[in-house]
């Protein structure tokens, strides 16, 4: 197994426990982990898989990033939070889409219907500015090996006893 299928399968238990938890789909987290991180390869900072921008309180770092204006990419400074580690991002991010002020009309949608493609539009339209962003997060969220990791993490978890 190579390092980006490592990352995906932990990242896949972390996400299945927080689906279990909160109910934030799996497949979202996970996708759009793997679109803010290159797969978990590139994080911010020392743990920011998703791009976090920073709180008020807590771990900071300011880094360059790309924002998209149009069609151009403009570099700037931001300051994103930082975490210590993995399952840290992912609490804070499954935090954010199912309690954050901006998400909160998309997440009591999706609880009503439950439509994936429908919150990922949502997210996407405040989450970046890259009109492309719903359409990225959704095919990563759809493809074969996000499904194969989820379903072998849910399988975990059925095995888990307690």
């Amino acid at each position: 197994m190579n390092d980006r299928d490592q990352r995906l399968r932990e990242v896949a238990r972390i996400a299945v426990a927080l689906e279990v938890e909160c109910g934030l789909p799996a497949p979202l987290l996970i996708a759009q982990w793997a679109v803010e991180s290159n797969w978990g390869a590139k994080p911010v900072g020392q743990a920011n898989y998703f791009g976090i921008k920073a709180h008020c309180a807590g771990k900071a770092c300011t880094v360059t990033t790309h924002e998209a204006v149009g069609e151009t990419l403009v570099p700037c400074q931001q300051t994103f939070a930082d975490y210590d580690s993995l399952e840290e991002s992912c609490r804070d991010y499954a935090w954010l889409i199912t309690k954050g002020m901006p998400y909160r009309r998309a997440w009591r949608e999706y609880q009503a219907g439950r439509d994936l493609p429908r919150l990922i539009a949502a997210v996407a339209g405040t989450y970046a500015t890259n009109q492309h962003y719903a359409g990225l997060v959704s095919t990563v969220a759809c493809q074969k090996n996000v499904a194969g990791a989820i379903a072998a993490a849910r399988r975990e978890v059925a095995n888990v006893p307690g």
